[in-house]
């Protein structure tokens, strides 16, 4: 079996997308960051905190796209956006127009 950082950020993204264990997952992961139990005790410097940050980083991820995806679900608003327009793009067909300068007495 092969283990990597992307099969477990997969299998946890999963989990939390699925309506079932996400409050379970977020509890746990909650329960995890404050727990003195880790994978890498919090005694070592650096690197004892960098799995709570990773897996606290990951739940606020996880959870702030859910809540968006729910608000634009509420509101409507469709998630898809056309390739063809940019903000960046200059529009060639856009005209001048000329203003005077108007003097008021």
């Amino acid at each position: 079996m092969k283990f990597s950082i992307d099969s477990v950020y997969n299998w946890y993204r999963n989990l939390i997308r699925n309506p079932k264990y996400r409050w379970w997952v977020i509890l746990g992961t909650l329960v995890y960051f404050i727990s003195p139990i880790d994978i890498v005790p919090d005694i070592f410097p650096i690197v004892g905190e960098l799995d709570d940050v990773l897996l606290m980083t990951l739940l606020v991820t996880e959870v702030s796209g859910l809540v968006i995806d729910g608000w634009k679900a509420r509101k409507g608003v469709e998630t898809t956006t056309n390739p063809t327009e940019s903000s960046n793009d200059v529009d060639s067909s856009a005209k001048t127009v000329d203003v005077d300068a108007v003097s008021v007495k």
